[in-house]
Protein backbone atom coordinates (compact mmCIF):
# COMPACT_ATOMS: atom_id res chain seq x y z
CA UNK A 1 0.00 0.00 0.00
CA UNK A 2 1.59 3.90 -0.95
CA UNK A 3 0.48 6.14 0.87
CA UNK A 4 2.25 9.51 -0.08
CA UNK A 5 4.90 7.82 -2.24
CA UNK A 6 5.64 5.69 1.35
CA UNK A 7 5.30 1.99 0.97
CA UNK A 8 3.39 0.41 4.57
CA UNK A 9 3.19 -3.06 5.02
CA UNK A 10 -0.15 -3.66 6.68
CA UNK A 11 -3.75 -2.43 5.95
CA UNK A 12 -4.22 -1.95 9.82
CA UNK A 13 -3.73 1.55 11.43
CA UNK A 14 -4.59 1.42 15.10
CA UNK A 15 -4.73 4.70 17.72
CA UNK A 16 -3.01 4.61 20.59
CA UNK A 17 -5.81 6.42 23.13
CA UNK A 18 -7.51 5.03 26.10
CA UNK A 19 -5.42 1.76 26.59
CA UNK A 20 -5.46 0.11 29.97
CA UNK A 21 -1.87 0.92 30.39
CA UNK A 22 1.65 1.66 28.36
CA UNK A 23 2.07 -2.53 28.91
CA UNK A 24 -0.90 -3.34 26.88
CA UNK A 25 -0.75 -1.21 23.87
CA UNK A 26 2.35 -2.20 22.98
CA UNK A 27 1.50 -5.84 23.18
CA UNK A 28 -1.51 -4.43 21.07
CA UNK A 29 0.92 -3.37 18.34
CA UNK A 30 2.71 -6.10 18.66
CA UNK A 31 0.02 -8.63 17.95
CA UNK A 32 -1.21 -6.03 15.09
CA UNK A 33 1.51 -5.84 13.01
CA UNK A 34 -0.21 -2.36 12.93
CA UNK A 35 1.84 -0.15 10.23
CA UNK A 36 0.85 3.04 11.25
CA UNK A 37 0.03 4.84 14.72
CA UNK A 38 -2.00 7.69 14.83
CA UNK A 39 -1.50 10.20 17.59
CA UNK A 40 -2.93 13.38 19.32
CA UNK A 41 -1.21 16.38 20.73
CA UNK A 42 -2.10 17.56 24.10
CA UNK A 43 -1.02 20.99 24.38
CA UNK A 44 -1.43 21.13 27.63
CA UNK A 45 1.58 19.01 28.54
CA UNK A 46 4.09 20.94 26.18
CA UNK A 47 5.78 23.14 28.91
CA UNK A 48 6.55 20.52 31.33
CA UNK A 49 7.28 17.53 28.89
CA UNK A 50 5.22 15.92 30.56
CA UNK A 51 4.26 13.58 27.45
CA UNK A 52 7.36 12.75 26.75
CA UNK A 53 7.33 9.19 28.34
CA UNK A 54 4.18 8.60 25.96
CA UNK A 55 6.33 10.35 22.89
CA UNK A 56 9.03 7.68 23.64
CA UNK A 57 6.60 5.22 23.95
CA UNK A 58 4.80 5.56 20.59
CA UNK A 59 8.16 6.03 18.72
CA UNK A 60 9.77 2.44 19.94
CA UNK A 61 6.30 1.26 18.31
CA UNK A 62 8.93 0.91 15.55
CA UNK A 63 5.81 2.14 13.35
CA UNK A 64 5.10 5.29 11.12
CA UNK A 65 3.78 7.94 12.80
CA UNK A 66 0.63 10.11 11.78
CA UNK A 67 -0.12 12.35 14.39
CA UNK A 68 -3.83 13.70 14.50
CA UNK A 69 -5.87 17.30 15.15
CA UNK A 70 -8.19 15.13 17.60
CA UNK A 71 -10.24 17.51 19.19
CA UNK A 72 -10.30 21.06 16.75
CA UNK A 73 -13.69 22.47 16.17
CA UNK A 74 -12.12 25.07 13.76
CA UNK A 75 -10.01 25.81 11.02
CA UNK A 76 -7.64 28.06 13.04
CA UNK A 77 -6.91 25.18 15.87
CA UNK A 78 -6.64 22.56 13.24
CA UNK A 79 -4.05 24.46 11.45
CA UNK A 80 -2.25 25.51 14.54
CA UNK A 81 -2.05 21.43 16.07
CA UNK A 82 -0.73 20.48 12.86
CA UNK A 83 1.86 22.92 13.12
CA UNK A 84 2.90 21.88 16.28
CA UNK A 85 2.53 18.20 15.59
CA UNK A 86 5.42 18.51 12.57
CA UNK A 87 7.25 20.27 14.75
CA UNK A 88 7.27 17.50 17.65
CA UNK A 89 7.03 14.46 14.99
CA UNK A 90 9.28 15.79 12.72
CA UNK A 91 6.40 14.62 9.51
CA UNK A 92 4.74 16.39 7.06
CA UNK A 93 1.67 13.60 7.80
CA UNK A 94 -1.37 14.73 9.27
CA UNK A 95 -4.45 13.30 10.07
CA UNK A 96 -7.11 16.58 9.70
CA UNK A 97 -10.21 16.55 11.90
CA UNK A 98 -12.37 19.61 12.40
CA UNK A 99 -15.06 18.45 14.23
CA UNK A 100 -18.30 20.10 13.61
CA UNK A 101 -21.40 18.23 15.72
CA UNK A 102 -20.18 17.87 19.17
CA UNK A 103 -22.78 14.56 19.69
CA UNK A 104 -21.89 13.05 16.49
CA UNK A 105 -18.51 14.57 15.91
CA UNK A 106 -19.13 14.33 12.53
CA UNK A 107 -16.66 16.83 10.55
CA UNK A 108 -17.31 20.14 9.40
CA UNK A 109 -16.81 20.05 5.57
CA UNK A 110 -16.57 23.60 5.10
CA UNK A 111 -13.84 24.25 7.76
CA UNK A 112 -12.49 20.78 6.60
CA UNK A 113 -12.20 21.59 3.16
CA UNK A 114 -10.43 24.99 3.89
CA UNK A 115 -8.02 23.66 6.47
CA UNK A 116 -6.89 20.70 4.52
CA UNK A 117 -6.16 23.39 1.11
CA UNK A 118 -4.51 25.67 3.82
CA UNK A 119 -2.19 23.05 5.25
CA UNK A 120 -1.60 21.18 1.32
CA UNK A 121 -0.09 24.58 0.68
CA UNK A 122 2.03 24.64 3.69
CA UNK A 123 4.13 21.47 2.89
CA UNK A 124 1.91 18.80 4.60
CA UNK A 125 0.23 15.65 3.51
CA UNK A 126 -3.03 15.50 4.43
CA UNK A 127 -5.25 12.41 5.74
CA UNK A 128 -9.11 14.31 6.36
CA UNK A 129 -11.34 12.64 8.27
CA UNK A 130 -14.28 13.01 6.26
CA UNK A 131 -17.84 11.64 5.65
CA UNK A 132 -18.91 9.31 2.72
CA UNK A 133 -20.19 12.72 0.71
CA UNK A 134 -18.99 12.07 -2.98
CA UNK A 135 -19.04 15.85 -3.12
CA UNK A 136 -16.80 16.83 -0.17
CA UNK A 137 -14.35 14.24 -1.21
CA UNK A 138 -14.08 15.93 -4.53
CA UNK A 139 -13.39 19.39 -2.67
CA UNK A 140 -11.16 17.45 -0.52
CA UNK A 141 -8.96 15.94 -3.63
CA UNK A 142 -9.07 19.39 -5.04
CA UNK A 143 -7.76 21.29 -2.10
CA UNK A 144 -5.10 18.88 -2.73
CA UNK A 145 -5.64 15.94 -0.06
CA UNK A 146 -4.23 12.28 -1.91
CA UNK A 147 -6.12 10.03 0.51
CA UNK A 148 -9.37 10.44 2.03
CA UNK A 149 -10.46 8.95 5.10
CA UNK A 150 -14.75 8.06 5.17
CA UNK A 151 -16.09 7.25 8.68
CA UNK A 152 -17.47 3.96 8.72
CA UNK A 153 -20.01 5.23 11.84
CA UNK A 154 -19.60 8.44 14.47
CA UNK A 155 -15.80 7.85 16.43
CA UNK A 156 -16.16 5.25 19.08
CA UNK A 157 -19.79 4.09 18.37
CA UNK A 158 -18.70 0.55 16.91
CA UNK A 159 -21.86 0.60 14.70
CA UNK A 160 -19.83 -0.40 11.73
CA UNK A 161 -20.34 0.29 8.18
CA UNK A 162 -23.40 2.09 8.65
CA UNK A 163 -23.94 3.71 5.21
CA UNK A 164 -23.05 0.80 2.81
CA UNK A 165 -24.49 2.16 -0.17
CA UNK A 166 -22.79 5.20 0.73
CA UNK A 167 -19.31 4.30 1.12
CA UNK A 168 -19.84 1.82 -2.07
CA UNK A 169 -20.71 4.51 -4.01
CA UNK A 170 -17.34 6.97 -3.10
CA UNK A 171 -14.85 3.68 -3.97
CA UNK A 172 -16.63 3.24 -7.26
CA UNK A 173 -16.74 7.56 -8.02
CA UNK A 174 -13.05 7.34 -7.09
CA UNK A 175 -11.37 3.98 -7.80
CA UNK A 176 -7.75 5.12 -7.89
CA UNK A 177 -7.68 7.28 -4.55
CA UNK A 178 -6.55 5.76 -1.75
CA UNK A 179 -9.17 5.02 1.17
CA UNK A 180 -9.00 4.39 4.66
CA UNK A 181 -12.16 3.28 6.57
CA UNK A 182 -12.08 5.30 9.47
CA UNK A 183 -14.07 5.29 12.90
CA UNK A 184 -16.47 3.37 13.69
CA UNK A 185 -15.54 -0.01 13.57
CA UNK A 186 -16.31 -2.42 16.28
CA UNK A 187 -15.75 -6.31 15.18
CA UNK A 188 -13.47 -7.46 13.03
CA UNK A 189 -15.81 -8.64 10.35
CA UNK A 190 -16.59 -4.66 9.67
CA UNK A 191 -13.29 -3.91 9.06
CA UNK A 192 -13.25 -7.22 6.81
CA UNK A 193 -16.19 -6.08 4.98
CA UNK A 194 -14.43 -2.44 4.48
CA UNK A 195 -11.58 -4.20 2.57
CA UNK A 196 -13.90 -6.73 0.92
CA UNK A 197 -15.49 -3.29 -0.89
CA UNK A 198 -12.27 -2.48 -1.98
CA UNK A 199 -11.07 0.11 0.47
CA UNK A 200 -7.21 0.41 1.25
CA UNK A 201 -7.09 -0.09 4.73
CA UNK A 202 -8.80 0.87 8.00
CA UNK A 203 -8.15 2.79 11.04
CA UNK A 204 -9.10 2.17 14.88
CA UNK A 205 -8.83 2.60 18.30
CA UNK A 206 -11.87 2.26 20.60
CA UNK A 207 -12.68 -1.19 19.36
CA UNK A 208 -9.01 -2.12 20.43
CA UNK A 209 -8.53 -0.02 23.75
CA UNK A 210 -11.48 -1.05 25.27
CA UNK A 211 -11.60 -4.88 24.30
CA UNK A 212 -11.69 -7.30 27.51
CA UNK A 213 -8.44 -8.38 25.89
CA UNK A 214 -6.90 -5.59 23.79
CA UNK A 215 -3.89 -7.68 22.27
CA UNK A 216 -6.42 -10.41 21.12
CA UNK A 217 -8.45 -8.20 19.78
CA UNK A 218 -6.04 -6.48 17.57
CA UNK A 219 -4.69 -9.72 16.40
CA UNK A 220 -8.34 -10.56 15.45
CA UNK A 221 -8.63 -7.25 13.70
CA UNK A 222 -5.26 -7.92 11.85
CA UNK A 223 -6.33 -11.21 10.62
CA UNK A 224 -9.93 -9.96 9.29
CA UNK A 225 -8.19 -7.40 7.33
CA UNK A 226 -5.98 -9.84 5.39
CA UNK A 227 -9.10 -11.74 4.52
CA UNK A 228 -10.78 -8.89 3.50
CA UNK A 229 -8.65 -7.68 1.11
CA UNK A 230 -7.86 -11.44 -0.44
CA UNK A 231 -11.42 -12.05 -1.00
CA UNK A 232 -11.69 -8.37 -2.57
CA UNK A 233 -8.69 -9.92 -5.36
CA UNK A 234 -10.61 -13.23 -5.13
CA UNK A 235 -13.26 -11.66 -7.09
CA UNK A 236 -16.48 -12.15 -5.05
CA UNK A 237 -19.42 -13.94 -6.54
CA UNK A 238 -22.43 -11.45 -6.88
CA UNK A 239 -25.50 -12.11 -4.93
CA UNK A 240 -28.52 -13.06 -5.90
CA UNK A 241 -32.17 -13.19 -5.38
CA UNK A 242 -32.99 -16.98 -6.07
CA UNK A 243 -31.22 -19.99 -4.87
CA UNK A 244 -29.19 -21.96 -7.22
CA UNK A 245 -27.67 -25.52 -6.51
CA UNK A 246 -24.32 -26.12 -5.98
CA UNK A 247 -25.07 -29.60 -7.30
CA UNK A 248 -25.54 -30.36 -10.88
CA UNK A 249 -28.46 -31.92 -11.46
CA UNK A 250 -27.96 -32.89 -15.21
CA UNK A 251 -27.56 -37.13 -15.08
CA UNK A 252 -29.94 -37.61 -11.71
CA UNK A 253 -31.77 -40.34 -11.50
CA UNK A 254 -35.47 -39.85 -11.08
CA UNK A 255 -37.69 -42.32 -9.70
CA UNK A 256 -41.41 -42.60 -10.27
Amino acid sequence: MQLYGTEINSRLMLGTAQYPSPSVLAEAFRRSDAGIATVSVRREAGAERGGAAFWNLVRDLGVTLLPNTAGCHSVREAVTTAQMARELFDTNWIKLEVIGHADTLQPDPFGLVEAARILTEDGFQVYPYTTEDVVLADRLLDAGCEVLMPWGAPIGTGLGLTNIYGLRTLRAQFPDVPMVVDAGLGLPSQAAMALEMGFDAVLLNTAVAKAGDPAAMAEAFARAVEAGRLAYHADPMEPRDMAAPSTPVIGKAFLS
